[in-house]
């Protein structure tokens, strides 16, 4: 039998197209990436050709590639099998976007206190890393924003989330100069959400671009801090602004014309959820119906 952490490297390793970014991904060393390969290369031949910009996997890379995907699918079905039953019981695993994740995490550990037997795993992330997350079996749910349609996973609508403009709440905001005034707080994804709800809330203004940046952080519970310090203002998902905690600091601007996004629930097709997984998704989901 083939060492699953080698497998494990591997599939890692095909996936990221780099050694140095792959040993960060699973906290391990550049050398002990290398020597995972090696031991397979040993076994089964040359697997990957190294180039100096890439990693091209070759048949017998393939070949394998598609062993450690039926190994991990194995695997997760033997775990569902084993614990189907169970639930009150094992770990519920669910990675998301930030919003929705701040918004969520409070009840999942509600739902823990009631059942102590329940681990809870959650993880922030962007769409790309929840969609593999889900993909690679290293979480059983996810939330995305982003409908996809890969035929290996389950799709289905959770909920709806729209965009806000919130300032300061002394601040007057009533045209675009008073934007200009304020200035913008921005965060990973803080461009491209202004520029779909500004656009429509002043039309033929000059664009989030022109305005001046007053501010930065990747940290989503952080982001309204700056706001209500009075720094500038800042577009957001609707659920991180009600998960901050001095609401009465900050104004959310109403606009006639808004960005609603809708955020999908997704796990993989080929087996049924586990019962913990069900009951997460029957208790909470009517939340935020």
């Amino acid at each position: 039998m083939i060492n699953p952490q080698w497998l494990r490297t591997f599939a890692t390793l095909a996936e990221q197209g780099n050694f140095t970014r792959t040993a960060e991904r699973l906290d391990l060393t550049q050398a002990a990436v290398s020597q995972h390969v090696q031991k397979l290369e040993e076994r089964l031949g040359q697997l990957l050709i190294r180039r100096p910009r890439a990693l091209e996997l070759t048949p017998a890379g393939h070949a394998l590639l598609e062993y450690c995907a039926e190994v991990g699918a194995a695997d997760q079905r033997l775990q569902l099998r084993l614990s189907e039953a169970e639930s009150d019981h094992g770990e519920i695993s669910l990675i998301s976007p930030g919003s929705i994740g701040l918004a969520i995490y409070p009840h999942l550990l509600e739902l823990q206190q009631a059942h102590p037997g329940l681990n809870i795993r959650h993880r922030f992330a962007p769409d790309s890393e929840v969609l593999s997350s889900v993909l690679e079996n290293r979480f059983e749910l996810g939330l995305t924003t982003l409908r996809p349609d890969d035929p290996r996973l389950k799709v289905s609508r959770f909920c709806e989330e729209p965009l806000e403009l919130v300032a300061p709440s002394a601040a007057a905001v009533n045209s675009w100069q008073d934007l200009e005034r304020l200035g913008f707080i921005d965060h990973p994804d803080g461009q491209a959400m202004a520029s779909r709800l500004l656009s429509r809330t002043f039309p033929g203004a000059p664009g989030i671009r022109n305005l001046p940046t007053r501010g930065y952080t990747n940290q989503i519970s952080l982001i309204l801090e700056s706001v209500a310090r009075g720094l500038g203002f800042t577009v957001i998902p609707r659920f991180a602004r009600i998960a901050f905690g001095q609401s009465e600091r900050v104004q959310v601007i109403q606009s006639e014309r808004g960005v609603i996004d809708t955020l999908w629930l997704i796990h993989r097709a080929e087996w049924p959820l586990s019962a913990r997984a069900k009951r997460v998704i029957e208790q909470i989901q009517p939340l935020f119906v």
